[in-house]
């Protein structure tokens, strides 16, 4: 099965299934602190005119936030499940967004639109090399000195190093998370991890410039095991 369709079609039963309730309902903190870092000292005045892009948007729980601070806020997924429950959270909020279905790996919009591209937990369903196209993508699509911010999962944490009956589809990537007790349990389709090193050097290549990266984790059945992600921001320059 394509990986795509095999993402689409886990998202499109998940949101069917459990509506708002399949994804957390408030941004993530280190893309809160990402956006502090870098934008909230605008003036709200201008901000309609920065352009942030959030790719594997989900159901809205960071891109309400990016539009509620008044930035002209973005979203795509592959799923039109989330799509449709991403207009009703935005709704909820009295906010709205432009949002559409697509492959991160196409991005539908002009060279040098965005001032900012988040993928929060979401480009870890491609392969390496699709990855890579990827991230050529986020560098085309961003205006000169934009930013990109990625929450990755690394490959210190215990889903990755005790697999269960997972397979490798190589030595990057699961072909799921299916031991009962690992965090994420029931992902059924390729999931990837990262060192910090290996995605600095990826960006890099491309011609990106690293201007943060750090390490964040937390743990999970009682201090038992250790989940942790990559967080990186990087200029386009």
């Amino acid at each position: 099965m394509n990986n795509n369709k095999q993402v689409s079609d886990w998202y499109e039963n998940s949101y069917k299934t459990s509506g708002l309730d399949a994804q957390r309902r408030y941004p993530n903190e280190e893309f809160c602190r990402f956006m502090g870092r870098n934008f909230f000292s605008i003036p709200q005045e201008k901000r309609q005119d920065i352009k942030v892009l959030e790719t594997g948007c989900g159901s809205g729980a960071n891109l309400w936030m990016i539009a509620r601070e008044g930035f002209s806020s973005y979203g795509i997924d592959l799923s039109a499940e989330a799509i449709d429950l991403c207009k009703k959270m935005l709704e909820s909020y009295g906010v709205s967004a432009d949002l559409s279905v697509q492959d991160m790996m196409k991005l539908s919009f002009p060279d040098q639109t965005f001032h900012a591209i988040a993928d929060v937990f979401s480009s870890y369903c491609l392969s390496k090399d699709q990855h890579l196209t990827f991230l050529m993508d986020v560098y085309k699509k961003l205006k000169n000195g934009g930013l990109f911010f990625s929450y990755f999962p690394s490959k210190a944490s215990g889903a990755f190093q005790f697999p269960g009956k997972s397979t490798f589809i190589d030595q990057d990537t699961l072909s799921s998370i299916s031991r009962a007790d690992s965090p994420f349990c029931g992902q059924d389709y390729p999931f990837r991890f990262s060192h910090h090193r290996e995605y600095e050097a990826d960006l890099e290549k491309i011609g990106f410039e690293i201007q943060y990266s750090e390490k964040v984790s937390r743990t999970y059945n009682t201090h038992k095991e250790l989940f942790e992600f990559v967080v990186v921001e990087a200029r386009k320059i």
